[in-house]
């Protein structure tokens, strides 16, 4: 029995404020909800894929181009049907259609997450909101 009198089974429970903003761990920041947790490194992994993906066709596409060159040094047309221009022509094309389509899924992953970060770019994140504390140069210096 509390001062109160009423039984106290001896667990303090404390609610939070329906209001108050969740906070990670730490107690820092509050804490992102839903998808706008995930934005700022899905941007950042669908902007590298993407440039991967680029990089990877462009040397593709150079190498395609070359195996062409050569084998139409001696007269030969890599357009041609014979077995070896087909075997020069589908060479690379897998690699080609896999980097085209994770080139195509990592420009999705980058503008969603852009989107996302755009949408939540008025929420209220850790540095935001005046603390009411007014500090000076002499405070910094500490003099």
């Amino acid at each position: 029995m509390d001062d109160s009198g009423t039984a106290n089974s001896g667990m303090d429970e404390t609610y939070p404020d329906d209001g108050a903003a969740q906070q990670d761990a730490d107690g820092g920041r509050p804490a992102r909800q839903g998808l706008a947790r995930y934005a700022r490194p899905a941007l950042v992994a669908g902007g590298i894929i993407v440039v991967v993906c680029a990089a990877l066709l462009v040397i593709i596409f150079l190498l395609d181009s070359f195996n062409a060159t050569v084998y139409s040094v001696g007269g030969k047309s890599v357009t041609d049907a014979t077995e070896e221009a087909k075997a020069i022509r589908e060479n690379y094309a897998g690699v080609r259609a896999g980097g085209i389509a994770f080139l195509v899924m990592g420009a999705v992953v980058a503008v969603a997450g852009a989107l996302v970060i755009y949408r939540h770019r008025n929420d209220a994140g850790a540095d935001d909101g005046d603390t009411g504390e007014d500090v000076d140069f002499e405070d910094l210096g500490g003099r």
